[in-house]
């Protein structure tokens, strides 16, 4: 049976070719608390992953079963690309993430808290306080606690108060009448955001160790009972509520995105309950009565036995100085280049610079737009900014340059999740300075990472360009893996200048020389190279590839990569989270492998690389594989056009493709396999190596 009688047989929108993208999601987690797990990792660093897993999960329902829940209300039999309606979802969502959360409290009283106290670092429990420690704490909650503790005792005149998204609160079960002979049973009480939720005990007041903590939640039941003078406390109860924290703006109706992003921010901390965490000794009785008032069901109550703000935990992180227990540190490379030249733009000149963060440094992407701020010769700067973070040294130094009287145009995403706030307060800062700020286009987040200056040469102008597949932020580029591209070449920085000129002016779309970009020929381009790769293996051409991304979830990319499969085409994915693929299928994705590597770093670079025939091609981007970023985002992708830096990149993926250490391998249900290396094999950590190469 020859390839174009195979692909008339299988169907290639068939159900069960794709996996459930929210168990996908959930999968990954489980990858980052096996982390919590591992022995080889640093303990503090083990607990830390502990907390990401549950942050990450936080997120998870504030934004992905929200939507669930949200399509379930609305149209309960749409069915995704796997088959699955709303409902059917919100089951096999319930089932995994009660098993992960389940364990990942497992994980934190079995594993990490003995193993923290055999290093010293003890959570001291109510019950093993000794008397000194009592009594410090009993001071340390009249004097920082009860003068901003508020509980409402629940009545007719205090009705069931709104609970803020994710925050502690407690349910405390009363007896007996106060002052105005009331007592309706119950009364809820809020812990302000402000209160650490560890508090660690001073050695020489209360003789503990160097590394004794209370948890906040804690001292709260201990002495819980001084808040109701006269009043019997029977049960005091820890719980906490996740809202839906996506928030809609009509785009038809927007008249100023900003004040209309302003509107829906005020409103995020109320959205619609999703999940239930209540303390697992709480009783059924009051457990029953919490989800009546939130009108939830039991499918998305968990008990927890510890902190149910567990994420807050990685507090210890900052309170223990022990670097033995934490990942070595670290100093970032610079590229050769750029030591040798002072001048940057003489360096970019001169041939393009790849950067790989975190093993190489940010701060020549700061030093780059520095120098443009303070040269004579620059004339324009233009960038967009989708993540920057506090007091950004990029945001200081766009305000210089447009003080200096230099063209200062920023793009800024308002709708950056969980970034609004910052980003709108960041909008602010820049207009007062003078910049030109836009907001991109109504309908399309702006997710593309670029930065074009405009420099005066002689009698010529001329383009240079930085962009990346991650954002201007100098913090998290210390932590995530990402490729930029320092650059002059005149088509490309054409291109730079015509996508800015989409963002800020009107226009129609124009004819790019080099890159691709969502919403237009992103998608399209690269169904067209992956095509070409088919092409060439019918006709025995080398062909093969390889892709690093985030998430591959995009139905049409995945029937093409199914098509380059059946045709013979060596397909490797390198996917960090979420992936809809099944790799291994008979007849579709034999030649498939699809592998997630979890280390100290978080993969976020993006790199699509094509064999096309023996004349390689390598792109970079900020897109993902999935529809939103294909079709509901300006994104771009930019080639690798250098054969130095292309065959940088593809020893990179090389190293990722031999990683038998943090490498976990998809497995057609969906699961993932940890790579287990034989006895013979040499160990191969790909981010420890690329550690290694660039100090």
């Amino acid at each position: 049976m020859d390839i174009n009688e195979t692909e008339e047989i299988i169907d290639l929108q068939k159900p069960d070719l794709y996996i459930n993208r929210e168990q996908s999601l959930l999968e990954f987690n489980k990858r980052v608390l096996a982390q919590a797990k591992d022995e080889r990792v640093p303990l503090l660093e083990r607990l830390n992953y502990l907390c990401i897993s549950c942050s990450n999960l936080d997120e998870f329902f504030e934004v992905r079963v929200a939507s669930v829940i949200q399509m379930a209300a609305i149209d309960p039999k749409a069915v995704g690309p796997d088959g699955l309606t709303p409902n059917e979802q919100l089951d096999l969502i319930a089932v995994h993430a009660h098993q992960l959360v389940e364990e990942q409290y497992k994980v934190l009283n079995e594993i990490l808290i003995p193993k923290l106290a055999d290093e010293n670092i003890h959570f001291i429990r109510r019950k093993e306080w000794s008397e000194a420690q009592q009594k410090w704490l009993e001071a340390y909650f009249n004097d920082e606690l009860l003068p901003i503790l508020t509980p409402v005792g629940l009545d007719s005149a205090h009705p069931f108060p709104r609970i803020l998204n994710k925050s502690l609160n407690f349910i405390i079960s009363l007896t007996g009448k106060d002052a105005f002979g009331r007592n309706s049973g119950r009364a809820i009480l809020q812990a302000p955001r402000a209160l650490p939720r560890i508090i660690q005990l001073p050695a020489e007041e209360t003789g503990s160790g160097p590394a004794d903590f209370v948890f906040l939640s804690s001292i709260i039941h201990a002495f819980v009972d001084q808040l109701f003078n006269g009043m019997s406390v029977k049960g005091c109860y820890q719980f906490r509520v996740t809202r839906n924290s996506d928030f809609f703006v009509d785009d038809d109706a927007i008249d100023d995105l900003l004040l209309a992003v302003e509107g829906e921010l005020a409103m995020r901390n109320y959205g619609d309950e999703v999940r239930l965490e209540i303390d697992a000794k709480c009783p059924d009785e009051t457990v029953t009565f919490l989800l009546d008032r939130f009108e939830m069901s039991r499918d998305r109550l968990f008990l927890v036995h510890g902190p149910v703000n567990l994420n807050r935990i990685q507090e210890i992180n900052d309170l223990v100085a022990r670097p033995d227990l934490k990942f070595p540190s670290f100093k970032p490379a610079v590229p050769q280049q750029l030591e040798r030249s002072k001048d940057i733009f003489a360096a970019i000149k001169r041939h393009d610079i790849l950067l790989h963060h975190p093993f190489e440094s940010f701060s020549p992407v700061v030093e780059f737009i520095r120098q443009a701020a303070v040269s004579p010769d620059v004339l324009a700067i233009k960038q967009t900014l989708y993540r920057t973070g506090a007091d950004s040294p990029i945001v200081a130094a766009l305000i210089k340059a447009a003080r200096a009287g230099k063209v200062v145009t920023v793009v800024i995403e308002l709708r950056a999740r969980f970034d609004e706030k910052a980003n709108i307060d960041l909008a602010s800062k820049l207009q007062e300075a003078a910049v030109h700020v836009v907001y991109g286009v109504v309908g399309y987040k702006t997710h593309a990472k670029m930065c074009l200056v405009l420099r005066r040469e002689g009698k010529q102008l001329r383009n240079y360009v930085h962009v990346s597949t991650g954002n201007y932020h100098p913090k998290t580029a210390q932590i995530y893996t990402d490729y930029g591209l320092f650059s002059c070449d005149k088509e490309l920085g054409e291109d730079v200048r015509r996508v800015f000129a989409q963002l800020t002016s009107l226009g129609k779309v124009t004819k790019l020389n080099k890159l691709l970009q969502s919403p237009f020929t992103l998608h399209s381009g690269l169904i067209e190279k992956i095509e070409r790769e088919i092409f060439h293996a019918k006709n025995g051409r080398p062909a093969k590839i390889i892709i690093q991304v985030n998430a591959v979830v995009e139905e049409q990319s995945i029937r093409a990569l199914y098509r380059a499969s059946q045709a013979g085409v060596e397909v490797k994915l390198i996917v960090r989270g979420v992936c809809c693929l099944k790799p291994g299928v008979a007849g579709v994705s034999e030649n498939i492998e699809v592998r997630s590597i979890i280390g100290r770093f978080l993969e976020h670079a993006r790199v699509y690389a094509f064999e096309n025939g023996g004349d390689r091609e390598v792109y970079a981007s900020s897109a993902d594989l999935m529809n939103r970023n294909m079709f509901r985002r300006v994104e771009i992708c930019f080639p690798i056009e250098s054969k130095r830096l292309q065959n940088r990149i593809l020893q990179d993926l090389n190293l990722y493709l031999k990683d038998n250490t943090q490498a976990w391998l998809l497995q057609p249900d969906g699961s993932y396999r940890q790579m287990q290396r034989t006895d013979n094999e040499e160990p191969v950590q790909a981010q420890t190596m690329l550690m290694q190469e660039f100090q």
